[in-house]
């Protein structure tokens, strides 16, 4: 996960306006957020036929879990598992499916070190046995919000979440689709950044990018 050194020294009071983030930490400040200019300006587009879903099997740990997460994943537990894999099935077995990391945070465990532990693969392509038994109506917990807000990671600052593009070479696929489709980030992620933040907030979001890109000159 991404780093903000100076925005964890940032106070509170120090933030006046949309504004005057940008340009002194690359960051805009929105109701309880702030947001890194990235998510506004970077175009992504996910490119599974040619990334193949690497995301869910590259790495040295797993996927970010929040702490309500748990619950949720062990809820729908009986009706994942059918769709696991026999080394996932072992591993959670063995160890469960989540543990903490080097920092002490929550995330999946993974298989030798790789796979996350739900990682599946279906025709060349890895797949999530969580979002593949509630997309089948088996379940009723779609995917981990870091797996669903990816390429955005958050991070606590203060009392604020900070939202951050994480750049991975996996994904360049998806930068190159994303471009020629002319989508940046946050309309990519509409669905997830609404899950996480609310309706009300995302359409603030929107505003803030009109308000943004005018200021650029950047046109769609």
């Amino acid at each position: 996960m991404d780093k903000y050194p100076k925005l964890h020294e940032l106070q509170r009071e120090e933030i006046s306006s949309v504004l005057t983030i940008p340009y002194l930490y690359l960051m805009i400040i929105h109701e309880e957020t702030l947001i890194s200019e990235d998510i506004l300006d970077k175009e992504f587009i996910c490119d599974l036929d040619k990334c193949k879903g690497a995301c869910c099997v590259e790495g040295d740990i797993g996927a970010p879990l929040e702490q309500g997460e748990i619950d949720l994943i062990n809820d729908n537990l009986d009706h994942i598992m059918p769709y696991m894999n026999n080394a996932g099935l072992k591993l959670l077995a063995m160890r469960g499916f989540h543990e903490r990391d080097p920092d002490g945070d929550l995330v999946t465990t993974c298989v030798q070190g790789r796979d996350c532990v739900f990682a599946i693969r279906e025709e060349g392509i890895y797949k999530c046995a969580i979002e593949k038994s509630y997309l089948e109506g088996k379940s009723t917990f779609i995917k981990p919000i870091s797996c669903h807000l990816y390429p955005i990671r958050l991070e606590k600052v203060h009392d604020m979440t900070a939202l951050n593009y994480s750049r991975w070479y996996i994904c360049s696929p998806a930068c190159a689709l994303g471009k020629r489709e002319r989508v940046s980030i946050y309309q990519f992620l509409k669905g997830p950044l609404i899950r996480r933040f609310g309706d009300s907030w995302y359409a603030g979001l929107e505003e803030i990018a009109v308000q943004w890109e005018s200021a650029r000159g950047k046109k769609r």
